[in-house]
């Protein structure tokens, strides 16, 4: 006869054994001894933290023979037989499986004879959410009102899939997620019962991978024991669990916070060619980043990592500002490898924009230019105030010895001396006729959409089952060259050739065509080129401006009138 399996071997027979659930047993221990039995119990909580473990105990220690009150004795027959699963009067209910509205209705027709051998019928019914409206509602007046010999226990990890009338007529047990420091301890206990050897750093692993669950935990132990024999070792749980613990997921990081782009990209090559699982590595850098985060948030006792690791990414989390942390963790820890999970596209690209600066936001609505009386010109006092599509005229640069002509719609002021002595008076020009344009607008092709246009719908654009070519052409190292008649091109710097080459395949241009077509109703034909420089494309600038509408925020529009 095979040997039982770890996890059903040291499932806790006794309210003591369970592990990290002290706010239940207690309450339940006390209970017990006073005498004071809820005839509906719902144990809801996550997997593996013991509802089911402790549903049982419960059904043992409230019948059983020697004590009747407190902890189950384990050894009266009653005892025995609820631990062997062969008590009648216990009647455990996969309620997945049993979930129609007859299996209730035969329930109820049982609840009404008396036990057979114990002082109590227990019934429990595990994953009780998955019942039918139709099962509930049999279910009610039974759970309500059910005889004095019968107890029922539900267990669900989903309670809010149970309906309220079902949830006021239970006494409700809320079971947690087990600290990971309590369930490493409890991996040694079994570790020195079974005599195997260990490694501290390979418990803690284990407990952290089983996310607070013990029975993932105790089925993971028998995972490492069985395939390395005996001995639990760092090395072999990290290969066993598919954790590479590759130091060069810190190195990575270190890439980002010094802004080394070069050396971000040599460490993605190298692990893609060592045949490491990119989904996996990037979730290790993501839990890097989280624990740097709260290194850096100064949270106390925060994270459980090994003393050399701790030490790395403290000196880490000194050197990056908080900002650059949470950027970088939202950018790797959203990284969707179901695509492709060989390609390093996605990694590549979080890398860039985790590198990279931002682009200098525009700038708020309550900025305001410099006043003239700042720049060293008085304003007229007389002065009518300009048409909302007419710009303040500008004042003439000192250096370029020039007059300067105010934009149209602009009203004409008297000259006003400088408040330099050395500087000339600006000279009054007529303003231009009213016909002419302040700023000429985008060219509009055949098309009927101007490259501003197309820049909207670009940044807007959705293309299904895709995760790849919309943040690739969204990005700001793809950039609307040119909209020429039925044809838009795109261009990206020469540093990005290979995501140039792979929008310009030709199933991906497809894609991107017929998602700007559904989005505009243009069919569009794209061409993909590399430029110098992404500002070598029409690029918008701050507030919607064309570079070509003299409101240049540098005074370019000062420097062309002195030279003219």
């Amino acid at each position: 006869m095979p040997a039982p399996v770890l996890y059903r071997k040291w499932r806790p027979q006794t309210l003591a054994q369970v592990v990290g659930q002290e706010h239940v047993t207690r309450t339940l221990l006390n209970a017990l001894t006073a005498g004071k039995l809820a005839h509906a119990y719902l144990f809801t909580g996550p997997r593996g933290t013991g509802k089911t473990s402790t549903a049982r105990i419960l059904a043992k220690a409230i019948n059983c023979q020697t004590s009747g009150h407190g902890e189950p004795c384990g050894e009266c027959p009653m005892c025995l037989s609820i631990a062997d699963g062969r008590a009648m009067d216990i009647v455990e209910i996969d309620a997945a499986s049993n979930n129609s509205v007859d299996d209730v209705r035969e329930l109820r027709e049982r609840v009404g004879t008396s036990p057979a051998e114990a002082r109590y019928r227990v019934y429990i019914i595990d994953e009780v959410h998955m019942l039918s409206k139709a099962a509930f509602n049999a279910l009610l007046k039974t759970l309500e009102e059910p005889p004095p010999h019968v107890i029922f226990v539900l267990a669900t990890t989903e309670v809010h899939g149970l309906p309220a009338t079902i949830l006021s007529r239970c006494q409700r047990y809320d079971f947690h997620r087990i600290p990971q420091q309590a369930l490493a301890t409890h991996l040694a206990h079994i570790c020195q019962a079974e005599g195997l050897e260990f490694d501290p750093e390979a418990l803690d692993l284990i407990a952290r991978t089983a996310a607070g669950g013990a029975r993932d935990a105790v089925s993971l132990l028998e995972q490492v024991e069985v395939a390395y024999g005996g001995n639990v070792t760092l090395a072999g749980a990290q290969e066993m669990l598919g954790i590479t613990g590759d130091p060069r997921a810190v190195a990575l990081i270190q890439s980002v916070a010094q802004r080394d782009l070069a050396t971000g990209f040599q460490i993605i090559q190298h692990v893609r060619d060592d045949g490491v699982a990119l989904p996996q590595f990037a979730k290790e850098i993501a839990a890097h980043l989280r624990n740097i985060m709260l290194i850096k948030a100064e949270v106390p006792g925060a994270i459980e990592v090994p003393a050399e690791l701790a030490s790395e990414l403290n000196t880490l989390a000194k050197a990056m500002p908080l900002d650059v942390i949470t950027a970088a963790l939202k950018l790797f820890g959203q990284l969707d490898f179901r695509a492709d999970a060989a390609s390093s596209l996605s990694l590549e690209l979080a890398l860039v924009d985790a590198v990279t600066p931002a682009a200098a936001p525009a700038a708020p609505a309550s900025y305001a230019p410099p006043s003239s009386v700042q720049r060293g010109v008085r304003e007229p006092a007389s002065a009518s105030p300009a048409p909302s599509s007419a710009r303040q005229a500008p004042t003439p640069l000192p250096e370029a010895r020039a007059s300067t002509r105010p934009p149209e719609g602009a009203s004409q002021p008297p000259p006003q001396p400088l408040t330099r002595a050395a500087a000339p008076r600006p000279e009054p020009v007529d303003p231009p006729p009213p016909s002419r344009p302040a700023a000429a607008p985008s060219p509009v092709p055949a098309g009927g959409h101007s490259i501003d246009d197309v820049r909207d719908i670009i940044r807007q654009l959705q293309i299904p089952n895709d995760k790849f070519i919309g943040p690739l052409i969204k990005s700001k190292y793809c950039t609307v060259q040119k909209v020429d008649g039925g044809t838009i091109t795109l261009g990206f710097t020469s540093s990005f050739k290979a995501h140039k080459d792979r929008l310009d395949q030709d199933a991906n241009r497809r894609l991107v065509e017929q998602a700007i077509k559904a989005a505009c109703g243009v069919d569009y034909r794209l061409r993909v080129i590399l430029v110098d420089n992404v500002s070598d494309g029409p690029n918008e600038t701050p507030n919607g401006a064309s570079p070509s509408d003299g409101s240049s925020p540098r005074g370019g529009h000062l420097v062309r009138a002195a030279l003219n």
